[in-house]
């Protein structure tokens, strides 16, 4: 499967998946998802996110899960 909008770099976020060009985690994303907030609450807390940043962080970790 193919993810371009998700990178695993040793040097950043210790290897942990990030959404590119960020330091954002998709277990960040995971985590405010569990919370129960909406695609489009998280670009707000986070506008250098996209909403299919969001989708390819969860379907990321249903895929390695």
């Amino acid at each position: 499967m193919n993810f371009p909008r998700i990178t695993v770099d040793p040097d950043i976020c210790l290897g942990q998946p990030t959404i590119r060009g960020t330091r954002i985690t998709a277990s960040v994303i995971l985590k405010l998802l569990a919370t129960e907030n909406s695609y489009e609450k998280i670009c707000e807390y986070y506008p250098e996110l996209e909403i299919e940043d969001i989708r390819q962080a969860t379907k990321y970790v249903k895929y390695q899960g």
